[in-house]
């Protein structure tokens, strides 16, 4: 890993778009956009954001830009503008949409690529406020390689029902008390309008925030930028220091992604996520960012720092408290300080501003007992979230194990071909307690799209079966998801695995002890099952996976447990423009 900027840094990769007499005709349409000729000579910028209408979470990020844009323009850089699509996990769960939440992901990464390649901007800002958009874009960044930084757009502030906090995990475990007539309607609706009352990402410790403090740890965001809500003025004048901060990177060709995105700071996003019941889709998204440094970073190594990280946060939803309240407390470099303090963080990776993470945690605030205890008085010696395996799942399954009292379940199998499936016997009040709810064909190419389950969680958890019912699917589930349930299995049932083989009665055994899923059937039956034909998805839902975006992502998907990526990774082309024609200064 490099620890000195690049003192010999290479010509701009944009002078190969504007420089010599061949390039007047592209120098006339940079003028037809308004620059002038300081503005052409400049080193160009490219500022992505999700901004747009899909979900209050992106609804506000235009703003976030255009202050980004004043400080990469104010540190002698030329801001280039442009946009990425943002697909809304709270607007698309419980039906089909839910399909193209993951797949957008890579969406996501391969629209900045194109442009950042085509038009060869020496930078790159991302700014960013839904599940998916946040790996998303920081793919992006390590596999592009240029100088780059990435913005959370600002997590919601909570909403209060009742005098106590409400948020979009309130409304969905509401539901699961009408189900179980433990309220009403009218009382359901009264929480809906009162839960998310601004913008912003999910006010919780969901999978935006969780990817909002990795890109803070990893070094792509400056610390403590992540928590401050997005309706906050001091996002602002943080858009602005991390467009300054962000030029003298350009300039200084130093840090790059690549020396950032390393080994030790994927140990330290791990623990980060560990120490504070983070979202199960990390295990996802890791891996996948990982990929595109070339760096091979699977669940076993992700399950060997969730395992020796304690959980020293209260944060929802294994706890009460919301982003708001942590970042009163300080925020995530309150977290990280209590993590270096206790030996479980590696202080020398570096971060946007070329320090190293010692350095900057050097005056971060101490933890308040409150949202975050002290390292030396942990809530559980072991992270909040857990990598299961066994014949169920023999290259891993993940339980998010924060704030459960059950730590060994077994019970008889209930099998659902799919989420549809599962939500009608729900919703008949079907589910009996001590039953293993098993939900497969959700998978990457199962799915297609690996769905989130969080309808089934929510309901569940409302209903009061959020420990006397356990669930098992091979698709995945949302950062809000709380109660005994396991996702992500791997292999999935679409490639073969066990968990296609699964009948009604058959027992499965979790136990959070030995880290271990297993499916109590000998393996004579197994093989029997094996020869006949495996029961099909009876949704409807395989017309989706027929034509366009899903059957490409279907051909080039591969398993959860590496990330559900859809290419191998890298590729370096930060010296692209060194060989072009045209390329001087």
């Amino acid at each position: 890993m490099s620890d000195k900027p690049n003192t010999s840094r290479p010509p701009y990769r944009s002078n190969v778009m504007k420089n010599g007499p061949i390039k007047a005709a592209a120098r006339a349409m940079l003028r037809g956009l308004g620059l002038d000729d300081e503005d052409i000579a400049q080193p160009f910028v490219g500022v992505v954001s999700s901004h747009g209408e899909m979900s209050p979470c992106n609804m506000r990020l235009s703003e976030v830009a255009e202050q980004a844009r004043w400080g990469i323009y104010r540190e002698g850089g030329t801001p280039r503008e442009f946009n990425t699509i943002s697909v809304s996990d709270g607007l698309v769960n419980g039906h089909t949409g839910m399909h193209f939440s993951l797949m957008s992901r890579e969406l996501i990464a391969d629209s900045i690529e194109i442009v950042m390649r085509a038009h060869q901007y020496d930078g790159l800002m991302c700014i960013g406020a839904c599940d998916k958009n946040f790996p998303g874009m920081m793919m992006a960044l390590t596999r592009l390689n240029v100088p780059g930084a990435f913005l959370n757009g600002g997590p919601a502030l909570p909403g209060r029902y009742k005098d106590a906090p409400a948020d979009v995990k309130t409304v969905g475990e509401y539901t699961g008390k009408l189900i179980a007539r433990q309220t009403t309607e009218d009382e359901l609706e009264d929480v809906s309008r009162a839960a998310w009352p601004a913008s912003g990402c999910c006010a919780g410790q969901f999978t935006a925030n969780t990817m909002g403090m990795i890109a803070e740890v990893l070094g792509f965001a400056p610390l403590g930028s992540s928590t401050i809500p997005s309706v906050h003025s001091q996002r602002r004048a943080m858009a602005r220091s991390a467009g300054r901060k962000l030029m003298s990177a350009v300039q200084a060709n130093f840090p790059l992604p690549r020396d950032l995105v390393t080994r030790k700071s994927l140990e330290n996003a791990c623990a980060a996520v560990a120490a504070t019941g983070g979202s199960t889709n990390s295990v996802l998204h890791i891996p996948a960012i990982a990929n595109e440094a070339g760096i091979e970073f699977t669940v076993e190594d992700v399950a060997a720092v969730f395992e020796r990280t304690p959980l020293i946060t209260h944060l929802s939803p294994s706890g009460p408290y919301l982003y708001a309240d942590l970042h009163e407390a300080g925020g995530v470099p309150v977290i990280l300080k209590q993590l270096l303090k206790g030996g479980y963080l590696h202080g020398d990776c570096l971060t946007l501003e070329g320090t190293t993470l010692d350095q900057a945690l050097a005056d971060a605030p101490e933890a308040d007992g409150k949202v975050v205890e002290a390292i030396e008085h942990p809530r559980t010696p072991h992270g909040g979230l857990q990598i299961l395996k066994g014949n169920l799942a023999t290259d891993g399954a993940v339980i998010k194990s924060a704030g459960l009292d059950t730590r060994h379940f077994s019970g008889p199998a209930r099998v659902f071909e799919s989420e549809e499936q599962c939500l009608q016997a729900l919703l008949a009040n079907q589910i009996e307690d001590g039953e293993v709810v098993v939900i497969r064909n959700e998978g990457p190419v199962g799915g297609p799209g690996m769905r989130e389950m969080v309808t089934v969680t929510a309901l569940l958890y409302g209903m009061g079966k959020g420990e006397s019912v356990a669930m098992v699917t091979d698709g995945r589930f949302s950062g809000a998801s709380r109660g005994l349930c396991v996702g992500y299995v791997t292999p999935e049932a679409a490639k073969g695995g066990l968990i296609g083989l699964v009948e009604n009665g058959d027992t499965i055994t979790i136990d959070l002890e030995t880290q271990s899923l297993h499916l109590e059937v000998d393996d004579g039956t197994l093989q029997a099952r094996e020869a006949s034909p495996r029961p099909q998805d009876a949704s409807g839902k395989a017309y989706i996976a027929a034509a366009g975006y899903a059957q490409k992502y279907i051909a080039s998907v591969g398993p959860a447990t590496r990330g559900a990526v859809t290419h191998s990774g890298n590729v370096d082309w930060r010296n692209e423009a060194e060989a072009a024609p045209g390329s001087g200064k």
